[in-house]
């Protein structure tokens, strides 16, 4: 098992199953694409290879996004909220990030669609 720098693990405010809340957000444009989780492995895995890990809750073990779909995205700034409880991540995105294929994960279902006058 890799080792979280302790003075980032320090800043981390977790869940019950030490888990932190990551959001991944297009670089250049602010679209944001999707969220998942990272343990203290998944975070120091991004931070040293520059490709987005997580944790999966599912299935309980770590994934490398596009690993499989070839979605992949890569890391170019992490940062961390004012709480400690969520990760920022700004990717380049390839391909779709949603695990339906879509771009975002919130493209689906719009529960408040503000029309481009009220924008």
């Amino acid at each position: 098992m890799t080792s979280l720098d302790p003075a980032i693990a320090g800043l981390l405010k977790r869940t019950a199953d030490g888990l932190v809340c990551a959001v991944a957000q297009q670089r250049g444009t602010g679209e944001v694409l999707m969220v998942a989780w990272m343990n203290d492995e998944a975070l120091h895995l991004t931070l040293t290879t520059r490709q987005a890990t997580y944790f999966s809750r599912s299935r309980g073990e770590l994934w490398v996004k596009g690993a499989t779909s070839g979605n992949t995205q890569t890391v170019h700034d992490v940062r961390l909220d004012c709480d400690g409880d969520t990760v920022l991540l700004v990717v380049e995105q390839t391909g779709g990030a949603c695990h339906t294929g879509d771009r975002t994960c919130f493209d689906a279902k719009p529960l408040l669609d503000v029309s481009p006058a009220d924008r």
